[in-house]
């Protein structure tokens, strides 16, 4: 037989068939080899995606509340400890605006990793109510609110009240935190201490309040709320709400 270009192809038909035959099993296997590498890649891609998922949604997850607390005590300048006897660190240090939605959040997402801690032993967790606001109704809003809590002197009492005030925190844009409501909370809370509702009313503790507010904000160049420090260093916010990275991160500082 005689090709183009005047060349011979002695090769027999048979034989030519075959080589074809072999040419396209071997494309064929070529495919299917492709295939399933696309098949496979997929396949760990999604599982990658699920893993990916189920890290963030373990991390994101917010602790059971252990249903009671570690003493708390109230200090004089206003802020508020929470630690077993005895122990001193590490130290958590809170600053937060009961007026604030991020405050509102991060004790909706961590607030019970806090307190688990101080109740286990493995932090002393600070709280330092402030008034970050410079505009109204936000302003007056925080102001009353940190006012009532100053008029509470016990510190389970205190904590009760706190949670409360996150929970029913008003709209930025509207007055909220009015006497008659802290008043109605703070009988929710048990609060017991005598006085509590002229304190409320006459907001004995406005100017004190203002002026702590000032001297955290200026002195620990808070920026905004919340803001948590670790031993005197802030945490990132991605630690910050999700509880399990958070729980790493305090109990590895003690280390």
């Amino acid at each position: 037989m005689t090709t183009k270009g005047g060349r011979t192809n002695t090769m027999p038909k048979s034989a030519r068939d075959k080589i074809k035959e072999q040419q396209a099993a071997a494309r064929a296997r070529e495919r299917r080899k492709r295939l399933a590498t696309y098949v496979t890649t997929g396949v760990v891609a999604l599982a990658a995606v699920g893993a990916g998922w189920w890290y963030a949604a373990m991390n994101s997850r917010s602790e059971e509340a252990a249903g009671r607390l570690a003493p708390v005590s109230i200090q004089p300048d206003g802020s508020v400890v929470m630690a077993q006897a005895g122990v001193t660190g590490p130290v958590v240090d809170i600053y937060e605006d009961f007026q604030c939605p991020a405050c509102k959040e991060l004790e909706r997402v961590s607030g019970a990793t806090f307190k688990n801690l101080a109740l286990e032993g493995k932090a002393k967790v600070v709280y330092h109510p402030i008034t970050i606001f410079s505009q109204e109704p936000t302003r007056s809003n925080s102001l009353r609110a940190a006012n009532a809590a100053r008029c509470v002197a016990d510190g389970k009492q205190w904590m009760a009240f706190h949670d409360l005030l996150f929970r029913n925190q008003p709209s930025e844009t509207e007055p909220g935190f009015t006497p008659d409501q802290l008043k109605a909370w703070g009988k929710e809370a048990g609060v017991t201490s005598p006085g509590f509702d002229a304190c409320v009313t006459q907001e004995k503790n406005r100017e004190a309040q203002a002026a702590y507010s000032k001297k955290i904000l200026d002195g620990q160049k808070i920026q905004h709320t919340p803001t948590v420090k670790l031993n005197g260093t802030e945490i990132d916010n991605g630690v910050l709400f999700s509880p399990r990275q958070l729980r790493d991160e305090i109990t590895g500082a003690a280390k």
